[in-house]
């Protein structure tokens, strides 16, 4: 693999121990996948930092580094945390559990990694260029990042995420080359999509047929929060980490040449209906409800707190967030509306990551299929239904 010479100089160990031990990391991966250079990308997000996946092992691992006195090269964020790190007591977390997660937060904030913990960065203040190279972790993100704004992103790992931070480089494969970013199958869609929690079926549907590549989807229209579902459900149930929707997303009619001559499948009202029969947990009574898996946006939260206009919550309800989309909702007295229907919005975790005895509850209502998929596979059950209807059926008139 080609280095230039400030890699070589990083590589060697002129600039520290822990410096190289992560460019060595970075150097065996580009190896492993073919990656003739590096590249230097403007922003990363690191995933791996809620207690309850990484541990005692992994909270020791980032204070060590932190010791190290290294600094991240490029702006950098956190994904979700295992708990709300100001509503952790709220949300019947331990006081053991919330002092580790706070040590990792601090173990990271000491790199110079920014302390906003959310799966959509884009929606915080790190929102890359079309065609600009990054190196994100969190599946929903990095396939965001790759079809709704055309960077370029492969599916970091925790460690070769926080390699490419403290680096600023990451090895130059996979999405980051114009050939792999080609449409690999057709998806024409006949069914009607209905509302978002239908986007999260389609991509179901499609992960029957296919378990990675590139899709090219016609036939069909979406917001930047419906496709953003979208392509969370693609990426939890598949691997999947770029998508085209003919006539919306910025790469599609570069590759609409291409879609026509790849295998096609066809999305008829029969098929979302089996797939969502796969996901839904049907005859069940939530005991919570919660939106925001990937976390919300503030037109999100806007919707939801104008279908809870006149109604009261009558299970729990959660809706998760970044802090930064919370503040836009707290200012705009939105956050005060929901509260008075009976909700909460949570902030820098979700469901997927915080410690399952917090939740409160065995069964779980929500509009997404990533969270459905994770959650299922953690013993819950899981029902999916859309904002609207979700909220009309467990909601009472005031």
């Amino acid at each position: 693999m080609y280095l230039t010479s400030e890699e070589e100089r990083m590589l060697s160990g002129e600039e520290g121990e822990i410096v190289a031990r992560f460019m060595n990391l970075l150097v065996k991966l580009g190896e492993k996948f073919g990656a003739e250079k590096m590249l230097p990308v403007a922003s990363t997000q690191i995933a791996g930092i809620s207690y309850k996946n990484i541990g005692d092992a992994g909270l020791e691992f980032l204070e060590e580094i932190a010791k190290g006195n290294v600094r991240v090269r490029v702006p950098s964020f956190m994904n979700p945390a295992g708990m709300d790190l100001e509503l952790w007591e709220k949300l019947g977390i331990s006081g053991e559990f919330a002092e580790k997660q706070k040590r990792i937060i601090n173990a990271l904030k000491e790199m110079g990694v920014i302390p906003v913990a959310t799966c959509t960065p884009y929606l915080a203040g790190l929102l890359p260029r079309y065609a600009e190279h990054v190196a994100w972790s969190e599946s929903s993100a990095v396939i965001f990042a790759n079809s709704l704004l055309g960077a370029r992103t492969n599916r970091e790992g925790a460690f070769s995420a926080l390699a490419s931070a403290i680096t600023g480089r990451t090895p130059c494969y996979g999405m980051h080359l114009e050939e792999n970013r080609a449409p690999t199958f057709r998806v024409t869609v006949h069914a009607k999509i209905r509302d978002e929690s239908d986007f999260s079926v389609l991509a179901r549907f499609v992960c029957k047929h296919f378990s990675r590549g590139v899709p090219f989807f016609e036939g069909m229209k979406g917001s930047a929060d419906e496709l953003k579902i979208l392509g969370a459900t693609l990426a939890a149930y598949g691997a999947f980490a770029l998508f085209h929707v003919k006539g919306i997303t910025p790469e599609a009619g570069k590759f609409e040449k291409d879609a026509g001559e790849v295998e096609k499948i066809t999305a008829e009202e029969s098929d979302l209906l089996s797939a969502k029969r796969e996901i839904n947990r049907e005859g069940e009574e939530p005991e919570l409800i919660f939106f925001g898996c990937p976390h919300c946006s503030i037109s999100e939260i806007r919707r939801i707190a104008e279908l809870l206009k006149g109604r009261k919550m009558r299970k729990r309800f959660f809706i998760f967030t970044s802090r930064t989309v919370k503040e836009t909702a707290e200012r705009s007295g939105i956050a005060e509306s929901v509260r008075k229907s009976g909700g909460e919005i949570l902030c820098d975790t979700c469901p997927v990551v915080m410690p399952p005895d917090s939740l409160g509850a065995r069964v779980i209502a929500t509009n997404s299929g990533k969270a459905c998929f994770y959650l299922r596979n953690q013993g819950f059950k899981v029902i999916l239904g859309s904002v609207r209807e979700l909220i009309e059926k467990f909601s009472v008139r005031l």
